[in-house]
């Protein structure tokens, strides 16, 4: 069983930067082809903000094109959002997936 684990969380100030990890157990994320992260406002559906192929391709929301940057490091089985230039319409929790499921999240605040 996969199971994803989501770190990096916290508060930021506008324009600050906040690195979020998923860690993955169960399974070589090598062998998983596409893994992504995902973000949930109060009161809004969940939406995408990234994802990354096996090939290291990636693609991004345009809400967060240029300032955010999703990687992921097969030896340390986790997967990296790199968020730069944070904005309060940032504010959401985060949430990692895979197609064997989702972590519990990690809330992200922005606001001055």
């Amino acid at each position: 069983q996969v199971q994803l684990k989501e770190s990096g969380g916290g508060s930021a100030q506008p324009g600050g930067s906040l690195r979020l990890s998923c860690a993955a157990s169960g399974r070589s994320i090598s062998s998983i082809n596409v893994m992504g992260w995902y973000r949930q406002a109060p009161g809004k559906q969940r939406e995408l903000v990234a994802h990354i192929n096996i090939a290291g391709t990636t693609v991004y929301a345009d809400s967060v094109k240029g300032r955010f940057t999703i990687s992921r490091d097969n030896l340390k089985n986790t997967v990296y959002l790199q968020m730069n230039n944070l904005q309060p319409e940032d504010t959401a929790i985060y949430f990692c997936w895979s197609v064997y499921g989702w972590g519990q999240g990690t809330q992200v605040t922005v606001s001055s």
